[in-house]
């Protein structure tokens, strides 16, 4: 906050804008508005109604003192206006991670993965035709607790018995997989945190993705993976009422019964939500421009 501070002090920038709901999110947000300088907040409005989630504290917060509000999805506007905010300073524009993803996908396309270090995984785990899912576990609900690691492990072994499973992972999971004696067993490959293109090549063709993410619930509706997530609640809901995404919570039998969907030739077929068309930026600046230019 004190280096954010120095900045604002020496640019004196005309606004602020601040994406999604880390710790600097709120943080910047907060420098900003003591100088009285105005807050555009990406992603505004996401609520899951948890506030044992660090990042749900950070949304709400973040919202209460912003100016602007740069919406991904229905909910966001809902909760917005039911929060009192001005019509005028709520604009649903579409989704800035999704224009990264589609922007992404294409280079992809484009360019030799064959020295991946997820290419060589997906080989291994797809041969003679066979199918392979993606794993991700990092919320502190679900790792740093021993009795959900441990149902979720269970749920996860008999998954993997059907569909192999490659799991990047975190190192608090990896840590507290050791801790708690969590065994995954055989079918489950257990590899290092991956940058962006490396997991993008890993997931996007996978059979199923089994995920705690916010983001990766979002990206897996966009390019239309089959998705499970493993909590109770999301702030996202447009990738559960229109996207391929499922919530399961952290009960064994549930996410079984999901996964035996998907792999039965059941998973849902989803659609891409309205204005995720890699647009997002463009309306971003426009409407920043023109709140601005009428300061």
């Amino acid at each position: 906050m004190v280096a954010f501070e120095e900045l604002c002090l020496a640019q004196r920038p005309a606004a602020v804008l601040v994406v999604g709901d880390v710790n600097s999110t709120l943080a910047c947000t907060i420098v900003a508005k003591k100088f009285a300088i105005p807050v555009a907040h990406v992603e505004a409005g996401l609520r899951s109604g948890d506030m044992t989630m660090p990042e749900e504290i950070n949304r709400r917060v973040t919202d209460s003192i912003s100016d602007w509000f740069f919406v991904t999805e229905p909910s966001g506007v809902a909760h917005l206006r039911r929060e009192g905010k001005p019509e005028s300073a709520i604009h649903y524009v579409g989704h800035v991670m999704v224009d990264n993803l589609l922007y992404q996908s294409k280079k992809l396309e484009r360019v030799d993965s064959s020295s991946f270090e997820t290419s060589a995984y997906k080989a291994a785990h797809s041969a003679e035709g066979a199918r392979y899912g993606v794993l991700t576990l990092h919320r502190p609900s679900n790792v740093d607790d021993a009795m959900t690691m441990a149902r979720l492990g269970a749920a996860l072994r008999q998954i993997a018995d059907r569909l192999p499973l490659i799991f990047p992972v975190h190192p608090r999971t990896r840590a507290n997989l050791r801790r708690f004696g969590v065994d995954l067993g055989p079918h489950i490959t257990l590899v290092g945190p991956l940058g962006y293109m490396e997991f993008l090549n890993l997931w996007k063709d996978a059979a199923l993705v089994l995920t705690d993410s916010g983001g990766l619930q979002e990206e897996t509706t966009a390019l239309g993976v089959a998705c499970i997530t493993l909590r109770d609640n999301t702030e996202r809901p447009v990738t559960v009422d229109e996207g391929s995404n499922v919530l399961a919570g952290t009960d064994p039998a549930t996410i079984l019964k999901q996964a035996l969907k998907v792999l039965g030739g059941e998973a849902k077929q989803g659609r891409r939500p309205q204005l995720w068309d890699g647009n997002a930026a463009v309306r971003i600046v426009e409407v920043l421009a023109a709140h601005l230019a009428a300061a």
